[in-house]
């Protein structure tokens, strides 16, 4: 590696960073050791990490170095570090949920993800922070720490994936794997100013990735661009025998990735406009608009009344499946089991009790009520019913136009602890990201712009069922006549 090569190294696209691996230019054990050297300069005002893996990194990175030098053809993701969140599971490495129930377990498998990863020689740097058991908005329901955002450590990197979006935000990592549940990379992506794809509901395998809502949930990436997201969801789109929801589907996201958008057609939906939107970012998101136009795509304003239901109807299912996933918990099957107790109800008791958090307790008590008798059909079923609407709105949406864009989060990062003991008002946080995740579809925030605090911002993309590509191509047209994508956390 060249004297000052180092500076700017970790900024580099995984496309960049690969040729210059494939070419000799640095090695995979110096570049490892150059990622772990910025996690141990930022980590400290981050806390990005739960558990950092450097000797299986650096012994991983040794077999890729052997395989380039004895000329064995390697994939493009090879040899680049990377980080994983910590509610999927890693064989002989912990995964903890950010939960004290679940804080000594050590998968005896891993999740289907990263045994792709694995298979292509990715190196996985660490296991990111998150908020408990993936509940919550801001990171900071972590039963372990709160992550900081690296554009302003006094403010939040968005949750439940936060970990994942400041180790890469941060330089920590060259990309990273989130899920996605009610919105939980997108808004930390937009927090951060990253690339925070969700795929359609059954692209990527859940095989592996700890449930919190089975209908729901859906393993995502954070990248710089569009494109690196585009080379990592080729990697992990596949079918999976163990994930019974998972879909055999095309590939090659990167294929037309850069080709025209002209004759796009935009749907702007005017309920992800309104009430609770901060006006800096419905302006970063309008501009963002008229540049796709500049580049020949259409928009048009658009009604989808039944959207302003999602958030009630979600907060009824997600938690309802979250009390049934998260039952297994008790001391006996599963989780880590109270020390002193005198009958089994009492152990019960204690278990849960003392090993869940806050966040965790309250949706599972939301929960068991909307499932309970005679609540069932006043609630569970009725939210059920609402997520067909919702579902069938953007089919009939999508019949006219090609995307729907609206805005990721309904504003930029909040300070630490500001909603903390306000559950409303982070729950609000997932208005606009919540639909997607009701109706199954495809969507990414891509960064659009900066508000007056210097905070980024971020335009949602939402797209068809299974058709990333167009999203992906959208993104990428908007990315290469912008800078935001070019910026870094001064961190």
């Amino acid at each position: 590696m060249k004297e000052g090569e180092d500076m700017n190294l970790l900024d580099l696209s995984l496309e960049e960073i690969s040729k210059k691996l494939r070419n000799k230019e640095i090695s995979c054990v110096e570049l490892t050791k150059e990622v772990f050297k910025r996690i141990d300069e930022v980590e400290k005002d981050v806390d990005s990490f739960i558990t950092i893996t450097k000797e299986e990194a650096l012994k991983e990175a040794k077999i890729v170095d052997e395989k380039i030098a004895n000329g064995e053809d390697i994939h493009m993701l090879s040899g680049i570090p990377m980080a994983i969140k910590d509610n999927i599971c890693t064989k002989g490495i912990k995964t903890t949920c950010a939960s004290k129930m679940l804080e000594d377990f050590i998968p005896p498998y891993d999740a289907f993800v990263t045994k792709e990863l694995k298979n292509i020689n990715a190196i996985c740097v660490g296991k990111t922070n998150m908020d408990e058991f993936a509940m919550g908005g801001s990171t900071e329901n972590s039963a372990f720490k709160a992550t900081k955002n690296p554009w302003d450590i006094t403010r939040v990197p968005g949750g439940s994936s936060g970990g994942s979006a400041a180790c890469v935000a941060a330089g920590q990592a060259f990309y990273a794997l989130g899920s996605d549940t009610g919105g939980s990379v997108r808004q930390p992506a937009s927090f951060t100013g990253l690339v925070g794809l969700k795929p359609t509901y059954g692209r990527i395998s859940r095989y592996g990735l700890v449930a919190f809502g089975s209908s729901l949930d859906q393993i995502g990436t954070f990248t710089r661009t569009s494109k690196d997201a585009a080379f990592v969801l080729d990697v992990l789109s596949k079918k999976d025998v163990m994930d019974s929801t998972s879909v055999e589907c095309e590939n090659d996201f990167i294929k037309d990735i850069d080709s025209s958008i002209e004759g796009l057609k935009i749907g702007v939906p005017r309920e992800l406009f309104s009430e609770g939107i901060d006006e800096e970012v419905k302006n970063a998101v309008l501009h963002a608009l008229i540049e796709l136009q500049n580049l020949g795509a259409t928009f048009e304003e658009i009604n989808l009344p039944n959207l302003k239901y999602s958030l009630s109807a979600y907060y009824i299912i997600a938690p309802s499946e979250a009390s049934s996933n998260l039952s297994r918990y008790d001391g006996i099957r599963f989780g880590k089991r109270a020390e002193e107790f005198e009958t089994l109800e009492e152990m019960y008791v204690k278990t849960r009790s003392e090993n869940f958090g806050s966040e965790v307790k309250r949706r599972i008590m939301i929960g068991n009520y909307a499932l309970s008798s005679g609540y069932y059909d006043a609630y569970y079923k009725k939210a059920l019913q609402v997520r067909t609407l919702v579902k069938e709105e953007f089919e009939k949406a999508f019949s006219k136009y090609d995307v729907i864009i609206s805005p990721t989060a309904p504003n930029t990062a909040f300070k630490l602890k500001e909603k903390l003991n306000d559950p409303l008002a982070m729950y609000l946080e997932d208005m606009c990201t919540i639909p997607v995740n009701l109706a199954g579809l495809p969507a990414l925030s891509t960064p659009c712009g900066f508000d007056s605090n210097n905070m980024p911002i971020g335009m949602q993309i939402i797209g068809k069922a299974f058709d990333e590509k167009t999203i992906l191509k959208v993104a990428n047209a908007y990315e290469k006549v912008t800078e935001y994508t070019k910026k870094r956390a001064s961190l």
